[in-house]
């Protein structure tokens, strides 16, 4: 099995845009999500098209455009997300046509589609709801929100020092 970034941003980004929805009542720009997650704006773009499509967040355009979720957090599964982004969480070589030896079933076939099986089923019992329940994302976040919020207060610092050295008095 293996899960793609695409995969994992989707959720990481899902999880971000659920805390932002839960401490404010406006529409959170992918900007915003891509400068706390240090993921790309473009490769989000991709990401929240394809969730969209699939019901999992709307948009909204204008100066205060961005996103929502389309559905309470409880009822937005992570398998769901993995699943609108095109991902799989599949364990077998042969991605279940049990030709995986010579054209024909392998040995350890039935162990990689139970561990397959059991993967789904976990994902598919996790929701946003819960995720954002566990122990460190609160504290990761807080991180993330100030770490931004510092960042940006250096960078008009810096752009003030470098306009004041550009034309002397």
């Amino acid at each position: 099995m293996r899960l793609t970034t695409r995969g994992r941003y989707a959720v990481t980004a899902l999880l971000d845009l659920a805390v932002q929805t839960s401490q404010q009542d406006s529409a959170v720009s992918l900007s915003d999500i891509a400068k706390r997650q240090s993921i790309s704006i473009s490769y989000l773009e991709q990401l929240f098209s394809k969730l969209r499509k699939r019901g999992l967040v709307t948009s909204i355009r204008g100066a205060a455009g961005g996103y929502n979720l389309a559905k309470p957090l409880n009822e937005i599964d992570v398998m769901s997300i993995i699943s609108a982004v095109d991902e799989s969480v599949n364990a077998m070589q042969c991605e279940g046509r049990g030709d995986c030896q010579g054209g024909a079933m392998c040995l350890t076939h039935d162990l990689w589609c139970s561990l397959s099986n059991h993967i789904e089923q976990y994902l598919k019992n996790i929701t946003l709801a819960q995720l954002l329940d566990m122990e460190n994302v609160p504290a990761v976040s807080e991180r993330q929100h100030s770490s931004t919020k510092d960042f940006s207060i250096k960078d008009i610092n810096t752009i003030t020092l470098s306009n004041s050295e550009a034309n002397p008095a």
